[in-house]
């Protein structure tokens, strides 16, 4: 509850709408005990019957190195959240703090799916024709093998399957042209392992101007390519943004114009908003870990609890497992 840029200010009211949208739901909030219950205090919501809170001594910070933080932060509310879903105390966490350390930690505490070398960040992004597509890596493997991005195919075809329901989603990988000899030796290996993979519904290569195409599904680049295009992605959507704010305010007929206007441009912003969204999953741990972006608002931090609840309903982590388990015997 403490990580981020507003802290409990942002993910109290967040949790306390999930609790209102989920009734099956029980949180453990992780935090300075004083600070949370001031809190809920101030929002009429404590004592809660399906809230329990979860002390802890330190925090990460945002600067914080994940070495150091792996060694030295093990009191902190980051750590106890974790070493909750290692203790099956409960099924899955969220939290908006250090990505590097979150990852770290996670990988020490709850460590890796059998057969699989490296987690990955995975998120769901927009499309044309309405349907999220999932991209991976966000972020988590900079470098990435061919079998390293057949896994991540593998997975985000799973959370596409069981989290969105779609039925043999299609998956592409992301490169700098569609045609075979374009890309790197390592997704050229990687295109040729999942072009023989019968499960996978693997339909080639895709640029980056298709991202948003709803031609692909699940599309899977490694982490330094994948974190780059998403911030990319989020940083022109801004300047459309602010362009059309700026636009609106240089004449009286912009303005009118802007007036008549706003309600599809509004309904169109919350089409894209980042903040419907956000949660990337750190998928390929043996238990269920979300990654909410730093400057998460309540709408943010409530969106990265509902994919949280999704994985736990749909078992994410098991189905991965089997999916998994049944690809390598093909593959072998």
């Amino acid at each position: 509850m403490m990580g981020g840029d507003f802290g409990p200010h942002s993910t109290i009211p967040a949790a306390l709408a999930a609790l209102d949208e989920f009734p099956e739901l029980h949180l453990h909030l992780c935090g300075d005990l004083s600070l949370l219950e001031q809190q809920l205090r101030l929002s009429n919501h404590f004592p809660h019957a399906r809230i329990t809170l979860i002390g802890s001594e330190a925090d990460v910070s945002m600067a914080d190195k994940p070495s150091v933080a792996l060694r030295n932060k093990r009191q902190s509310s980051m750590r106890r959240m974790l070493d909750l879903v290692e203790q099956g105390q409960v099924q899955a966490c969220v939290s908006a703090g250090n990505t590097g350390a979150l990852m770290a930690m996670a990988h020490y505490v709850l460590k890796m799916l059998n057969g699989l070398e490296r987690p990955a960040l995975v998120g769901a992004l927009p499309s044309c024709n309405g349907q999220p597509v999932y991209m991976l890596d966000l972020g988590a493997t900079v470098n990435c093998d061919a079998d390293t991005l057949f896994q991540f195919a593998v997975m985000g075809a799973v959370m596409a399957e069981e989290v969105m329901g779609i039925s043999r989603p299609k998956v592409a990988l992301l490169n700098m042209g569609e045609e075979e000899i374009k890309g790197s030796d390592q997704i050229k290996r990687a295109s040729l392992l999942l072009s023989e993979c019968n499960d996978i519904n693997y339909i080639g290569y895709i640029e980056g101007n298709d991202i948003f195409s709803g031609k692909a599904d699940v599309i899977v680049c490694d982490g330094f390519v994948g974190n780059v295009a998403l911030k990319t992605c989020e940083g022109v959507a801004k300047l459309i943004l602010r362009r059309v704010e700026q636009s609106a305010r240089q004449s009286l007929s912009r303005q009118l114009l802007s007036w008549l206007i706003k309600p599809f441009i509004k309904s169109l912003y919350q089409g894209v908003n980042p903040d419907h969204y956000n949660g990337a999953s750190l998928i390929g741990l043996r238990g269920i870990v979300v990654k909410s972006h730093g400057n998460a608002s309540k709408e943010a931090f409530l969106s990265a609890i509902r994919q949280a609840v999704r994985e736990v309903e749909h078992q994410v982590p098991a189905k991965i497992k089997h999916r998994l388990e049944h690809v390598l015997i093909d593959k072998a």
